[in-house]
């Protein structure tokens, strides 16, 4: 079954292939700095602790450390989500909605490069979550 054209969104709201060479550009920039920092972390992490200090400093560079681990495991599920977004980029599915199919739309990846979902979508799983957590 075709789509009736009258229902497809106007052109202009689907990324052009400037906008997809753009975005890709940025994500592969977001994937190496968080690549990057996250070499630098881990070699942070494995050094020799000082264990010359009193009981406040040890559990102060404790607190520290659960602190980095805790932003590194969030920039290794972000490497994650760029990925696939880099994946979509190549299936030519970059920019359309996982759940209705239509477009995210440009400034919405500016912004958040590897969302799946429109704003309306996005929108109403927001409101669905918010929904859940109150009862």
């Amino acid at each position: 079954m075709s789509a009736d054209v009258s229902e497809l969104p106007p052109a202009d709201e689907y990324l052009s292939e400037e906008e997809v060479v753009h975005l890709r550009g940025v994500l592969r920039e977001q994937i190496k700095l968080l690549i990057d920092r996250s070499r630098d972390n881990i070699g942070d992490l494995t050094e020799e602790q000082d264990v010359d200090g009193d009981q406040v400093d040890v559990a102060a560079n404790e607190s520290e450390r659960g602190h980095r681990l805790r932003f590194a495991d969030r920039e290794r599920k972000m490497v994650g989500k760029i990925q696939a977004a880099l994946e979509r980029v190549g299936e030519g599915e970059y920019g359309m909605c996982s759940e209705c199919g239509g477009p995210i739309g440009y400034k919405r990846l500016l912004a958040r490069p590897v969302a799946t979902l429109c704003i309306d979508c996005k929108t109403m799983a927001e409101r669905h979550e918010r929904r859940s957590w109150g009862s």
